[in-house]
């Protein structure tokens, strides 16, 4: 009676997944920490904790930055 409603196996099933999330989590540089790059000049600067380095403008030459 109880498999007709819990299923037969006490298992935890075949489902997909287990993964790290959306980006894998394991990119280097990704987290609080690292630096922004940009890809026109090659200028670095700290990566601020909350703001995307996308939204970052190259302090040399005005070019967005890129997540180094």
């Amino acid at each position: 009676m109880f498999q007709r409603f819990f299923g037969r196996g006490g298992g935890r099933g075949l489902g997909r997944g287990g993964g790290r999330g959306r980006m894998g989590g394991t990119k280097p540089g990704a987290g609080p920490g690292g630096y922004c790059l940009c890809p026109n000049c090659g200028h670095k600067v700290p990566h601020q904790a909350g703001q995307p380095c996308y939204r970052v403008n190259c302090p040399k030459c005005g070019t967005r930055m890129v997540r180094e």
